[in-house]
């Protein structure tokens, strides 16, 4: 024989288990029916594709030692700091492409460019913080002409794409660092302006 106050103690327990179940069925209802109605009311977003335009690449030539402006097209970003980082990345990927007149190795090159306004002692303009992968300037090639070409390249690429930017410094992984492979001096900022490097006319000493 169950004694009465242990039954009464099942059936209240029970009651509760049903209510429960019951509470937490109606609130699934209750939410899927919240979740239902903002799908339905929020707006699918027409797709966008980002054209691509013509841009300006300073491209460098190891065999001359020239830099000389090219038009290119690629598709850019409108904000500034993420169009400046995807077009040098775009210049510096087409030196890893194969016959190219300033070889260096595939792989990450830009990790940021930052703009700043510029020191008012400095007067107008901007200032690019350009940092530079930490495995690009490992795996770049040593050598004064090759470095001071790269360097000029990406400053005049630059300067093309945005004319407000006066002043160009590099950093490596966020740090400052002496040089690019030896030899380009990374601790120095440089003015922004056309890179355009021409063969030297030999002279008429040289010539004789």
């Amino acid at each position: 024989m169950i004694p009465r106050y242990q039954r009464i103690l099942f059936w209240s327990l029970a009651s509760a288990c049903l209510l429960m179940f019951a509470f937490l069925l109606r609130g699934c209802q209750q939410a899927h029916k919240r979740l239902t109605a903002l799908n339905n009311e929020t707006p699918i977003a027409a797709p966008t594709s980002t054209s691509t335009e013509d841009v300006t690449l300073y491209i460098a030539n190891d065999d001359d030692a020239t830099i000389v402006a090219t038009s290119a097209k690629t598709a850019l970003p409108q904000e500034p700091s993420q169009r400046a980082r995807v077009l040098l990345e775009y210049l510096l990927a087409q030196y890893a492409m194969p016959k190219s007149p300033h070889p260096i190795p595939s792989g990450s090159s830009i990790d940021d460019v930052f703009l700043f306004a510029a020191p008012a002692s400095k007067g107008k303009g901007q200032v690019a913080v350009i940092n530079l992968h930490g495995s690009f300037v490992a795996n770049h090639p040593s050598g004064v002409l090759v470095e001071e070409l790269t360097i000029e390249s990406i400053i005049g690429t630059l300067h093309a794409a945005l004319p407000q930017v006066a002043e160009v410094r590099f950093l490596v992984d966020g740090q400052q660092v002496d040089t690019l492979a030896g030899h380009a001096d990374l601790e120095r900022s440089y003015p922004a302006v056309d890179t355009t490097m021409r063969p030297t006319a030999p002279s008429e000493a040289a010539t004789e």
